[in-house]
């Protein structure tokens, strides 16, 4: 049995608004536990706008 991966959290690096992958983005359509990967290329950040390529993963 493989061990399930822990979720990860990613902060855009222009605001600093955090996007946690076991919270998701209910009011986005992004179910909990939604990757990071899985989130849609054209998502943008919902304080700035930025794009994707925008947040770098943090540790919490």
């Amino acid at each position: 049995m493989t061990a399930k991966q822990d979720y990860q959290t990613w902060m855009c690096l222009i605001c600093g608004w955090v996007y946690d992958e076991e919270a998701g983005l209910p009011d986005e359509n992004i179910a909990p536990g939604t990757r990071w990967a899985d989130v849609p290329m054209n998502w943008t950040c919902p304080e700035c706008g930025a794009r994707k390529e925008d947040f770098e993963m943090v540790v919490m």
